[in-house]
């Protein structure tokens, strides 16, 4: 079948693991000296998802293991409340940041503040609208990995029926990338009909509510497209409490929980994100930067697996081993 085959294609080429493939060539220019202390700061998003408690974690050990001391605080996706941490990082003569961050347009401020006060950033899976002021942006190849999963799920569908997409929070470019390259797949099956699109905003309560009200309105869907993995649990629990298991569900991330999902046959299947590596590929360039050495490329890509029943058992903790 042509999904099949355009799915291993797409996963033979995501298997590259830590190959990426850089966009922007980094400036060359005087290298910014850090705050002057040995602090490491972690910037993320709510340590509620895991997918984000991950970064935290990999951070802080890698940055331990290197001779850090590694500071780590949420942000919940509010820009003021990240800039205050900038600013905190700042005054504490931070060495570097690394930052999962705030929106794609409102973070340029921030990132802006440390650049201007010699202190790099290192930003991982989400990117800003701005080049030249993070030292680097590392990220997820979110269209790759969303089209992948995508034809895993229009196979599962048989190619046909009525469905619903929950959108992440639409400020975040990997919102709309993932969505785009979801429609790139699912839209050349005229026999497929999108009939809700509605923001969950990367949450599993209100994607629970959501798919709630969706199947009350529509109860003729038989599948359901999410932005990401928390997401798609929302999406399920929803499903199943409703004594709807007919319905075909995928997310984005890679996490234990919809590694779960997959295994007891609830979930299609998922586009893993390799956080685990991006996040400790950036602490390995942020140390290498305050050692003279600047990364050759602005913006990576990190290649994304689709994860289906075929694959599961090889997933653990954002982690694909053969």
């Amino acid at each position: 079948m042509k999904a099949r085959k355009v799915l291993a294609g797409l996963m033979a080429a995501a298997m590259v693991g830590s190959a990426f493939t850089g966009t922007v060539m980094a400036e060359e220019a005087e290298l910014l000296p850090g705050g002057g202390s040995n602090i490491l700061y972690c910037i993320t998003p709510s340590t509620s998802n895991v997918y984000f408690k991950t970064v935290q974690d990999i951070a802080t050990a890698k940055g331990e293991e290197l001779g850090y001391e590694v500071k780590c605080f949420s942000h919940d996706d509010d820009a003021a409340a990240q800039l205050e941490l900038f600013e905190a990082a700042i005054a504490d003569g931070a060495a570097a940041i690394v930052c999962d961050n705030a929106g794609a347009d409102a973070s340029i401020e921030a990132v802006q503040k440390a650049y201007d006060a010699g202190i790099p950033t290192f930003l991982v899976d989400r990117e800003i609208n701005e080049s030249g002021i993070a030292v680097a942006q590392l990220v997820a190849d979110n269209a790759q990995g969303a089209a992948a999963i995508a034809e895993a799920w229009v196979e599962a569908m048989n190619y046909e029926g009525k469905y619903a997409e929950l959108l992440g929070l639409e400020s975040d470019t990997n919102c709309q990338v993932r969505s785009e390259n979801f429609h790139s797949v699912i839209d050349e099956y005229t026999d497929m009909e999108m009939v809700a699109q509605q923001s969950a905003n990367w949450d599993q309560t209100e994607a629970y509510e959501k798919t709630e009200a969706i199947l009350q309105s529509n109860p003729e869907i038989t599948g359901i497209i999410c932005g990401n993995d928390t997401m798609a649990c929302g999406a399920i629990q929803a499903c199943l409490d409703a004594g709807r298991e007919d319905i075909k569900v995928i997310g984005v991330d890679g996490s234990d929980d919809a590694a779960a999902y997959i295994k007891e046959g609830h979930m299609v299947g998922t586009a893993l994100q390799q956080i685990a590596l991006i996040t400790q590929m950036a602490v390995e360039q942020a140390d290498a930067y305050l050692k003279g050495t600047a990364p050759e490329e602005e913006k990576q890509l990190v290649p994304c697996i689709a994860i289906t029943a075929d694959n599961v058992e090889n997933l653990s903790g954002f982690v694909y081993t053969e």
